[in-house]
């Protein structure tokens, strides 16, 4: 079993921002063992959970979560029936522990006006700590800020870069922002910085 489908608790930084996620419907993207999905689904979302991995869409899969087995990164994924990034559909979308850089557009343009997308993944510099080493599958500094940059009705309410010791050594790169027409459109609840602060949750 490998270590993303092995995890059960969710991310903290996930966990912290979900409460800005408006109800809809969530994306949870390369969604492992479904860790996330089931945060989702618990706080009265729907959640689509893809990933290509039959073993750990089976374990993803819950009340309130539809599972699809889908490999995001075959060539001919974007011309798929099956292809999840739909514009303005999700009112929320989580990445975690997965890099694709063919995807980033599409993932930005899949919010809904007003949606969130909390991502988080291993940034440059990781290699020191374990795996993924190769820097196909590592963040550059400032890259997701770069990217939100691409679209300008993305509003940043956090972002972050650099090393973590829990749940295991690690660079890592993180980023929470919300689309909108304009800033103006956000009340102040929507930037919340301190949401869903849980010590129990994983670090």
């Amino acid at each position: 079993m490998n270590a993303h489908l092995a995890q059960d608790l969710p991310s903290a930084w996930v966990a912290r921002f979900a409460g800005l996620i408006p109800i809809g419907r969530v994306l949870d993207l390369a969604c492992g063992g479904g860790r996330h999905a089931r945060l989702m689904a618990g706080l009265g979302h729907t959640v689509l959970a893809v990933d290509r991995d039959a073993t750990a869409l089976a374990a993803a899969s819950g009340p309130g979560i539809e599972t699809r087995a889908f490999d995001l990164e075959h060539p001919a994924a974007a011309s798929h029936a099956d292809w999840p990034l739909v514009p303005e559909v999700f009112a929320g979308i989580v990445v975690t522990h997965y890099l694709h850089r063919a995807l980033m557009l599409p993932l930005l343009d899949s919010l809904a006006p007003g949606g969130v997308l909390i991502y988080e993944t291993f940034a440059a510099g990781n290699g020191q700590f374990g795996k993924p080493s190769n820097p196909d599958f590592l963040l550059a500094p400032g890259e997701l800020l770069a990217w939100a940059n691409l679209r300008p009705s993305n509003r940043v309410i956090a972002y972050e870069d650099g090393y973590q010791h829990r749940p295991r050594p690690a660079m890592m790169q993180r980023i929470c922002l919300r689309k909108a027409g304009s800033v103006s459109d956000l009340p102040p609840e929507a930037l919340a910085l301190d949401v869903g602060n849980d010590p129990k949750l994983a670090q």
